[in-house]
């Protein structure tokens, strides 16, 4: 087996290539880590909502929700529209002379 003696040039370049791969990965995910299906407690944390609230998101088909064994799963990609969809902005206007 043929020795290979690797510089501090090959582990500066391993270095400056890995990074790349990370923020193209982390650009990918907008930064979130991907986990393609949650269940009920992990979107409840996400969203900081109650188990009420998230019921009433599932009974009112504002999200949808597969269910398997009894264990209800979210699609994080369906969470993302949703939020997306809900989005409000608000436009303050700054009346002057008041």
């Amino acid at each position: 087996m043929p020795t290979e003696i690797v510089t501090t040039d090959d582990l500066r370049e391993f270095k400056i290539e890995l990074l790349k791969e990370f923020k193209q990965l982390l650009a990918a995910h907008h930064g979130q880590p991907f986990k393609k299906w949650l269940k009920s407690w992990e979107v409840r944390e996400l969203l900081n909502i109650s188990p009420g609230t998230l019921q009433n998101l599932r009974i009112n088909g504002t999200l949808p929700f597969t269910k398997v064994g009894g264990v209800i799963f979210y699609d994080s990609e369906d969470i993302r529209k949703m939020m997306k969809e809900n989005l409000v902005q608000n436009r303050f206007e700054f009346r002057r002379g008041r």
